[in-house]
């Protein structure tokens, strides 16, 4: 059996204090994620995606329960995470290729060192010639490669992802998402946690897809994807497997959306 990269035992988290409203955010969350596996998380907006995230990178802390990485509490963020969020949240003043450096700068690794795993990463997600472009100049699109590619460079064992291709158009999002599938499968040695609000994204990327209650969120269904991997995005979709599977978890999902 795989090892746990991530569990959550019994996990409540409650926002608010002595003066404002109490929030119950989650509820009895009970999770574990085998080390090496691609979990997408949906659910109605407000039903604690971000928040177990959160949880997971140590940016907060459970207000019950229990919250590990390879068995050991989460006491604090660590650097052998990558966090992802919808807006590429590059540098301005940083070229993509010091962008993509700023981890690996932040680690200690010598200036030539990080130049040359800068330049290849960028060179694998088709940015060949834009390695001193500042992100004013890049597409959304573009400036979210980079965003990949600075992740990649730490080499994170865990991604935590929130909607990281939700302000792509959708021509582009097929493009980005091939990319990056493409790198994760090639050694599938990270663990990422997904969370979107597309449905069809989560199953044509996901090894599992969460479905969650609305507010408080709980787990409301674990969802094996047993779709072949490599995966071949843009025929995927037209898959009808795929199109079962995305079916089944739209039933369960439209009732809390409803």
């Amino acid at each position: 059996m795989a090892e746990n990269a991530v569990s959550l035992e019994g996990v409540s988290l409650v926002f608010g204090g002595e003066d404002s409203e109490h929030v119950l955010a989650v509820d009895t969350i009970n999770l574990e994620i085998a080390q090496g596996e691609f979990v997408a998380i949906v659910g109605p907006s407000g039903c604690g995606k971000t928040t177990i995230l959160n949880m997971l990178s140590g940016l907060i802390k459970p207000t019950v329960g229990s919250v590990k990485r390879h068995g050991k509490e989460v006491d604090g963020p660590s650097r052998d995470i990558g966090y992802m969020l919808a807006r590429s949240a590059l540098s301005p003043w940083r070229t993509a290729r010091k962008n993509v450096e700023l981890g690996l700068q932040i680690h200690g690794v010598p200036k030539s060192e990080r130049r040359e795993k800068a330049e290849e990463l960028l060179n694998l997600l088709h940015l060949e010639g834009f390695a001193n472009s500042f992100p004013s100049q890049l597409s959304q699109g573009m400036r979210q490669r980079v965003a990949i590619a600075r992740t990649l460079a730490i080499d994170p064992d865990l991604w935590l992802m929130d909607e990281p291709f939700g302000a792509l158009d959708a021509q582009t999002r097929l493009v980005v998402q091939a990319e990056f599938i493409s790198l994760w499968e090639k050694s599938k040695e990270s663990t990422v946690i997904f969370v979107t609000h597309d449905l069809e994204e989560a199953v044509l990327l996901a090894d599992r897809v969460l479905v969650m209650t609305a507010r408080p969120g709980r787990i409301k269904s674990d969802n094996i994807i047993d779709l072949p991997r490599p995966r071949v995005i843009d025929e995927l979709r037209f898959d009808d497997e795929f199109k079962a599977a995305e079916h089944k978890i739209w039933k369960e999902l439209r009732d809390e959306i409803i």
